[in-house]
Order: structure tokens, then sequence, then C-alpha cells
């Protein structure tokens, strides 16, 4: 067993800390100021320069495992470098390497047809474009998405979509010219095969952006959360992925397993709050005393890094499982550490916050936006109560009886 990165990985981390530290960090600042700056929905020419400098220095779709298309870096190799990204809010997004375009781009390349591929897949991986999926929704509880109750029904060569989706991610950029909705197509079909995901541009007559949802108080322009209402939406049917009554084997294939994506930018963010922490405790001094040798203090700092360790590891070897015996065998590990990493997390996050006294919840350092972003995360990626509902199904299994 080698823990070492291999020579290409170091390589690729040191070329992309490097970025990080050249362009990202000092890009922080200036990207909030010009988000504020009239319309906040409109992209932002800070971030437009980042992704020309790092296309231009290779470092671009990194994220794409099983294709030509991408680095050609397996999931393993790939885990490292979103760690790096997931230091800054701004991290993924120069790399092209963002959710859910991530996503989304993986499902193209796995299920979409030639011409699907070549409207939307391309532009996506050029970074022209931006896109959302479609899946939650404000009238069911969307963690059974067998629940999901916006319909597409069949109308000769078209499909009619009726419903309202809530916290789309990406729909409020005005980028974001391509959706994947997933709605109830078939409900006479098995409970696991009713579901399509079918592709919808956002300028078709009947869809509405409805407003943008808040994170706790954070708006996340110009990316945004969305509320999005579909009436008498017809698009063709061959936009259907895959097949009717698919869109769950999709979601097995790619959406759940891509997601440890999330997993690995949450060690970086968490390594970030503690490197924060250290530095706070060390300039700061209360009752004679620098705050690291205060209380328990450097108890806190101790119990961090043992557990954003213990959160890579179980991550690496996630995809590390994902790369060798496929996703279907890794699941216990996926969703083990879909609980583990935000919860790691946030730990290390409200420890440094802590440490930082008022500072820690002002604008002036990113620990209360990354604490708002890691517990959103808790949500977002499925919550805990499913994750540990799988894994604990698992270990059940092994034990027991089988009938008769």
């Amino acid at each position: 067993m080698d823990f070492a990165y291999s020579p290409k990985v170091q390589a690729l981390r040191e070329r992309v800390t490097a970025f990080m530290e050249a362009y990202v960090y000092p890009a922080e600042a200036i990207f909030d100021q010009q988000v504020a700056q009239g319309d906040r929905w409109q992209p932002t020419a800070i971030m437009e320069e980042l992704k020309r400098k790092a296309q231009a220095e290779g470092l671009w779709n990194l994220f794409l495992p099983e294709s030509e298309l991408g680095a050609g870096l397996t999931n393993l190799e790939y885990a490292p470098l979103a760690e790096i990204m997931g230091r800054s809010m701004l991290g993924s997004e120069p790399f092209n390497c963002s959710a859910p375009d991530t996503g989304n781009m993986e499902v193209l390349v796995r299920y979409a047809n030639a011409q699907q591929k070549q409207q939307w897949l391309e532009p996506l991986l050029r970074g022209e474009i931006r896109s959302a999926f479609a899946m939650t929704e404000p009238d069911v509880a969307s963690s059974d998405a067998t629940n999901m109750d916006a319909r597409a029904v069949r109308d000769g060569d078209e499909w009619v979509i009726n419903g309202r989706k809530w916290w789309t991610s990406g729909a409020c950029d005005p980028r974001c010219k391509i959706m994947i909705f997933m709605g109830l197509s078939n409900p006479e079909n098995a409970r696991h095969q009713q579901h399509s995901m079918i592709l919808v541009p956002v300028d078709t007559p009947g869809v509405k952006i409805v407003r943008p949802l808040p994170v706790f108080g954070y708006d996340d322009a110009p990316h945004g959360h969305a509320e999005v209402l579909f009436e008498n939406v017809r698009v063709p049917y061959e936009n259907v992925l895959l097949g009717e009554g698919r869109g769950f084997e999709i979601a097995q294939g790619r959406l759940g397993p891509g997601r440890i994506h999330h997993c690995m930018r949450s060690i970086g963010m968490a390594e970030r709050a503690l490197e924060l922490m250290c530095q706070r405790s060390l300039q700061r001094t209360a009752f004679g005393k620098p705050l690291a040798r205060l209380g328990g203090n450097v108890d806190k700092i101790a119990d961090s890094r043992m557990e954003i360790d213990m959160a890579r590891l179980l991550t690496l070897k996630a995809a590390y499982m994902m790369d060798t015996v496929g996703n279907k065998v890794a699941k216990s590990e996926i969703a083990q550490i879909k609980v583990v990493a935000p919860n790691v997390a946030l730990k290390v996050i409200d420890r440094a916050i802590q440490i930082h006294g008022g500072a820690g919840v002002s604008q002036d350092f990113p620990l209360a936006y990354m604490y708002a972003m890691q517990r959103t995360l808790r949500l977002a990626d499925g919550p805990d109560e499913v994750h540990r509902a799988a894994v604990g199904k698992f270990e059940l299994d092994k034990y027991a009886q089988s009938p008769g």
C-alpha cells in the first residue's frame, strides 16, 4: 500500500497550488467587489480572467475520469487537486471544475448522443456556458427521490413538462444555457424506473426562473440557487437521456458517486480553517498568553488535525475504490465520506470561528461563509440520515441470514 502521490499528481499539486497562491487567493476580495457592483447576477471580469489563465496553463477540466476529453486523471488522482481548489470559494471554477457543471458534463459524456454532445457538452468543456440540474422540489420530501412529482408526459415526438423545482444551483447565472430536468414520466413502472432525465434549454418557452434562494443569507451570486417553474414546457422527445424511466440508473451511475468532489473540496476548506485557526491563536494574546496556550485550544487544534487526516484517508479510499472496483461496489465508502467530510469540516470551521471571536462571523474572514456552505452540503448532497442508512444496511447485510 503506497500513500505517496505519483510524480504526475505531485507535479499537478504543485502547479495548482502555485496558481491558487498567485491568482485565486488574491482574487477573492476583487471577486466580492465586482459582484457587489451593479447587477449581482452578471459574470465577473476577474473570474473570466482566472479561467483564461488556468486554461492557458493547461489546468483545465481536470475532473473528468474515463474520458479522453479531460486531463486523463482517475478519481484518486483528481482528489488531492480538488482539495487544493476547495481552500477557496472561488477555487474550482477557474479550472472548469465547478458543480453542477462537472456532474452534468459527466452525464453528457456517458449518456448523451452525438448531437447533444456537440450542442451542450463541447461549450461546457470550453467554459463558454454553464448548466443546472433540476431535481429537488418544494412540495415533497426530496430526500426520497422517488417522491418527485414534476411531470414529463410524452405527446407525440415531444415531452410536455410541468412542475416546480428549487435549489436548482446555477440557474440564476445568465451563462446557464441548459438544465437536466428529472421528473416523473412513467408512473406505471417499477418504483425506480418511473423517472426520466431530460435536457431542457433554459430559453425554452414556459421555463421561468422564479427567484434566487439565499443560503443562510448568502445569495452565491452570480451562480445562485433558483426556484424554477416549468409550465407546459415542450422539448423534443429525443432530449431524454439514455431512455424513458432510466433517470435513477443515470443517478446511480454518475450523480451520486460524482458528488464525492464535494467531499474532496471539504477537506481543503477544513485545512484552510485550521491554518487560519493556528495563525490567529499565535498572533492574539489574552490574559497574558497566546490564545494557543489558553484553555483547551491546543487540544482543539490537535483534534482538527487528526480529524482532517482521517477524513482525507477515507475520501482517498472511496476514490480508489471507485477507480478499481466501480461505484456500485464502493457505494458504502461513498456514503461514508458524504457524512464524514462535511461534518469534520464543520467542526474544524466552528473551532476556527471560536478562536477568531467576532471576526470569525464577519466578512473579513472566509469562515462564516465556509460554515454556511458546509452545513448546506449535509443537505445538498443528500441528508446524513440517507447516507447513514445506506452504510448501516451494508453492514447488516453481511450478517443477515438468507431465507430458507
